[in-house]
């Protein structure tokens, strides 16, 4: 009885739970729906600066976060991806496969910490999981892309640039954390997710 339990709680039945939810029609449309809401938040509804090229002060990740957060790494990974990818291609940008990287990367981290690392309680779930997943995927991934395609326009060095990103992210990412705990705090939203999840 025990040996059933602990397999159970393996990485690969995890695996396997994950990608079985791809199998469910309401969470593909919900990933859809947070791919589609990452892309206006991100290319249609930034806040214009003068250093957008490399410093997007968008909400962009917020429905990545919440993808990866309720619906698991492996969704929340694609959902960041597809959001940048069609992105891209609507707003005439060429993509770039570190950027494109650094957006699935925020998905995945997110996913991971949520359900392996910090479960309970909701808010320190959302905190570790959020500001781990803009450290990797958008402060170092994305800054490497974006380095290698426009750093040479700027007066800029990497550690600069780095700096400038790290400082951005940690002020969106504490407007994302409490969007997202009053989110996953509020029970009717909460028994939707329940019920999306039910194949």
């Amino acid at each position: 009885m025990k040996h059933e339990r602990q397999t159970d709680k393996s990485p690969l039945r995890a695996l396997r739970g994950e990608i079985a939810l791809f199998g469910n029609a309401r969470v593909l449309c919900f990933a859809a729906m947070l791919a589609a809401m990452s892309l206006i938040l991100g290319k249609f509804l930034q806040i214009p600066n003068p250093f957008q090229q490399f410093i997007r002060i968008s909400f962009e990740n917020l429905p990545v976060l919440l993808a990866g957060i309720t619906m698991g790494p492996l969704i929340g990974a694609l959902t960041g991806a597809v959001a940048d990818l069609l992105g891209c291609l609507l707003y005439g940008y060429s993509i770039n496969p570190l950027v494109t990287l650094g957006a699935a990367t925020v998905g995945l981290v997110s996913g991971l910490l949520a359900r392996y690392v910090v479960r309970r309680p909701v808010a320190l779930q959302v905190i570790v999981s959020a500001l781990a997943a803009h450290l990797t995927g958008s402060v170092l991934v994305k800054s490497f892309g974006l380095a290698a395609w426009y750093l040479g326009s700027y007066d800029m060095g990497l550690a600069e640039l780095v700096a400038w990103r790290l400082l951005t992210y940690s002020v969106i990412a504490i407007a994302e954390c409490t969007v997202l705990i009053l989110l996953l705090r509020n029970r009717a939203f909460t028994r939707q997710l329940e019920r999306m999840r039910r194949t």
